[in-house]
């Protein structure tokens, strides 16, 4: 049987990014993972999962949360590296 990390390991996702799509849509995170590991299949996915992160990133500097700005910045570079259909 193959655990949640095997799961993200095969779609290249890392917690954060569970992380982020979870607090997001407000789901348990092992959904989360679950939904995310499903979007990456696909070039309409990638997107959705990047324009989420952007979302986030404005919200934070918007909220003055300038240290989650800062943390989904770093996520979202990292996605990005790892998922370029989106860009």
């Amino acid at each position: 049987m193959l655990s949640l990390r095997d799961c993200l390991d095969y779609c290249d996702l890392t917690e954060e990014d569970v992380d982020l799509l979870a607090e997001h849509e407000h789901l348990p995170h092992d959904v989360a993972a679950h939904i995310a590991c499903g979007l990456v299949q696909t070039s309409s996915g990638v997107l959705l999962i990047d324009h989420l992160m952007e979302e986030m990133i404005d919200q934070a500097r918007t909220g003055g949360q300038i240290a989650k700005a800062e943390h989904v910045s770093h996520v979202y570079a990292r996605f990005k590296a790892a998922h370029p259909l989106a860009h």
